[in-house]
């Protein structure tokens, strides 16, 4: 199926960014022919009180951004390895319960997708992928009112999208799922909310 560009947020921090992220990458292997642009979002800076300095602002908040610029710099530096990179940071936060406001558990991550983390450390030091992350973040908000990861934007339309399941390697699961959601955007933008009051297993 032929698809309109579209945009997702994530933050490495959201069991659903997880889930979105994974049915992304999956079909994206098995050869999706998508359009798609990953679009970093802090959730940090989305709890900071109104009046307070920004997480970028405040250098005590830096551990919380380390992730996200990680994410970036793989993104727009070494992007054959992006997907990889970016299934593994959600891992070592949802799978391994690891704390990735912590260098090493990073480094362990990128490490483990064959990315040279020293490289990726090195890119991180010199402000770039903190200034992205912020400029971005700062769009998001602006333009579309985001509040939550993930997000899918088509055109002038930014949606919340809460998906309950990971694809297991199912690449075509993965294909309909995100199909389905982006489609469900285009064709319904009448469509405000739609959640079940239960889930049922």
């Amino acid at each position: 199926m032929a698809l309109a560009p579209f945009t997702v947020s994530w933050d490495y921090r959201c069991p659903f960014a997880r889930n979105a992220h994974e049915h992304l990458a999956v079909a994206l292997r098995a050869g999706a022919d998508w359009d798609v642009t990953f679009a970093p979002f802090s959730l940090s800076q989305v709890h900071v009180a109104e009046g307070d300095p920004s997480v970028w602002d405040t250098p005590e908040k830096a551990p919380d951004l380390l992730a996200l610029n990680a994410g970036v710099v793989v993104r727009d530096r070494f992007s054959d390895k992006f997907l990889d990179a970016h299934e593994a940071l959600f891992a070592a936060r949802h799978d391994k319960s690891g704390d990735i406001r912590e260098e090493s558990v990073v480094r362990e991550a990128l490490e483990s997708a064959g990315v040279d983390a020293d490289a990726v450390f090195a890119e991180i030091k010199q402000s770039w992928p903190d200034d992205e992350v912020r400029k971005t973040h700062e769009w998001e908000v602006d333009t579309h009112h985001m509040f939550g990861v993930p997000t899918f934007i088509i055109g002038d339309q930014a949606v919340f999208v809460r998906l309950m399941t990971r694809p297991q390697g199912d690449a075509e699961l993965a294909r309909r799922t995100i199909e389905h959601v982006v489609q469900l955007i285009v064709d319904q933008p009448d469509l405000n909310e739609f959640k079940h009051t239960r889930v049922l297993r």
